[in-house]
């Protein structure tokens, strides 16, 4: 390993709990997108006696669609938010030009 004297890698053991605890702190909408991706399979296996004259296999794609679009838009929300927060943070921060240290 030359090169990398002083360079240390620090390995430890996290248990699969606190690992999804610590991915769900830092996106937490795909834990949300989840919920509602299992919030829409329930609704569905509930819904499926309902469905009509509508052949399974469309009824299944219908599902799929709704599915997905449950897990993507809550990514797409969590994306947004944090793109947000992120430009909120620089506009925050940003130093005030009106008064310079030029101005006497």
């Amino acid at each position: 390993m030359a090169g990398q004297q002083g360079t240390s890698v620090v390995e430890y053991d996290e248990k699969h709990s606190s690992k999804l605890w610590r991915k769900m702190k830092d996106a937490p909408f795909v834990p949300l997108g989840v919920a509602g991706l299992l919030g829409a399979v329930t609704y569905g296996i509930f819904q499926y006696r309902n469905r009509g004259n509508m052949s399974t296999s469309v009824y299944i794609m219908h599902f799929r669609v709704f599915s997905q679009g449950m897990v993507v838009g809550a990514i797409t929300i969590g994306v947004g938010i944090n793109i947000c927060g992120k430009l909120w943070e620089k506009y925050v921060s940003k130093p005030d030009s009106s008064s310079g240290a030029g101005s006497s």
